[in-house]
């Protein structure tokens, strides 16, 4: 975790007093369900959960539980040596038929389900912004580009839409994901609840919103994990996919769009005249992170026979690190299109600067339908086409075509002019916003 892209509420997801409060609620459910069933004192269940409803524990003290843990060695035991001590006789209740992975990973399945639920929230806030931009430039013409380069017409209002569409599938993974990961484990020592009733695991997970794992060895199988740390990886390349369609908008030879520069910031420490997309670039590089987990969770899912703890310590790493940089990106890319500034007008002049090669298809589809062959009809539009590039735009594809007689003999100039109309690459964007975004577009 790096403070400088980190949040406050997904930070405190991760901290250690909420993984201890999640550890002692755990704790405090086994011990009431044990008690329904006369596992042991129904009294003693009770005073356990009245600790817990009073909250006896108060302010986790994380250095107290530390230094026991320098002694133990263990994780678990130290915060159940630091709880117990708050609890009178009834203490040696807690952790009953119990093993530390029941309380790991029912714990972990909590701090993700948690943080999913967070990230749900940022795509509902991105979501928002990108429909509003989206219907505010719908038909705000502009180039469309294939391999960087000018292709047909299409409207910034579409990019976005597009994008929309895409963080709408990445809501509808995360959805999935958050499912699959909120499960609960407390199976005893390889999962066989030789030591404890499933009715235990049926009351803590039901207490914490959770499933109960069907089958879970010692530890909740990792291939729900692999796939939630890769729809995280997932979105996170959504992300650098917007963020890298901004930065080349931004390049001084195109400037369609740019992120808001505000007052007082500085582009460069050299040179005073730089307006750089410095947070859709760092968009890209925080993606990077995201995925970085991606591979780690997946090799995770092969563990030795019931468990082996070599995925703890990745997931120590990756389960805070990922959620907490996913969070931030999310609400920089936000943001960064609630504030893009757009330029209508420079879109206008890059798709004219090239004297009409934009409508070259149509032309070619125009004379096939006046009866010449497809190969014909292309070589005798790209001849024109390659004086037009090779001019840099200083000659007009409308005009050479009016001047090739094996073009009039086909097509009239009224229905060569007809064929460089702009609104005809646009006239199903209607359509395609109904598609995304229902009657509200």
């Amino acid at each position: 975790m790096v403070p400088r892209y980190s949040r406050p509420a997904m930070t405190a997801i991760w901290s250690s007093e909420n993984r201890y409060k999640i550890w002692w609620a755990i704790e405090v459910f086994a011990a009431e369900a044990m008690g329904k069933i006369g596992m042991i004192p129904a009294d003693d269940a009770a005073t356990i959960r009245n600790a817990y409803d009073a909250d006896v524990l108060g302010e986790i003290d994380v250095p107290a539980i530390d230094a026991i843990e320098a002694v133990t060695k263990h994780d678990v035991i130290a915060f159940l040596t630091w709880a117990g001590e708050k609890l009178g006789p009834e203490r040696r209740w807690l952790h009953q038929g119990m093993t530390s992975s029941d309380v790991l990973d029912t714990s972990l399945a909590v701090q993700l389900k948690q943080s999913a639920d967070l990230l749900l929230d940022d795509l509902d806030a991105l979501l928002d912004v990108l429909k509003r931009r989206a219907i505010e430039h719908k038909m705000t013409a502009t180039i469309g580009r294939s391999h960087g380069i000018h292709a047909e017409p299409v409207t910034f209002g579409l990019k976005l839409a597009q994008a929309y569409a895409e963080f709408d599938r990445c809501r509808t993974r995360l959805v999935a994901a958050r499912d699959d990961i909120a499960t609960c484990a407390i199976s005893g020592a390889v999962g066989t609840f030789a030591n404890i009733d499933p009715a235990i695991e049926a009351h803590v997970a039901a207490e914490l919103g959770l499933s109960p794992e069907p089958t879970s060895t010692q530890v909740i199988p990792r291939d729900r994990h692999a796939m939630f740390f890769a729809t995280l990886g997932v979105i996170a390349s959504s992300i650098e996919r917007l963020a890298v369609e901004i930065r080349h908008l931004q390049r001084t030879e195109v400037l369609e769009a740019e992120e808001y520069f505000s007052p007082g910031q500085k582009g460069s420490s050299a040179m005073p005249h730089k307006r750089n997309p410095v947070l859709t670039e760092n968009l890209t590089g925080l993606a990077r992170v995201v995925r970085s987990a991606v591979v780690p969770a997946m090799e995770n899912v092969a563990l030795w026979h019931e468990r082996d703890i070599s995925h703890s310590s990745v997931e120590r790493f990756i389960g805070p690190d990922a959620c907490i940089t996913l969070d931030f990106a999310l609400a920089r890319l936000t943001s960064v299109v609630d504030k893009l500034l757009v330029y209508p007008d420079r879109m206008q002049r890059n798709m004219d600067r090239m004297g009409g090669l934009i409508h070259s298809q149509r032309v070619l589809l125009a004379l096939t339908q006046a009866g010449l062959s497809r190969e014909d009809s292309y070589a005798l539009v790209q001849r024109n086409a390659m004086r037009v590039w090779e001019s840099d735009g200083q000659l007009q594809l409308l005009d050479l075509l009016k001047a090739d007689p094996e073009v009039t003999s086909r097509l009239s100039n009224d229905e060569l002019e007809g064929l460089f109309d702009l609104g005809y690459h646009l006239k199903r964007i209607d359509t395609i916003f109904a598609r995304v975004f229902g009657d509200s577009a």
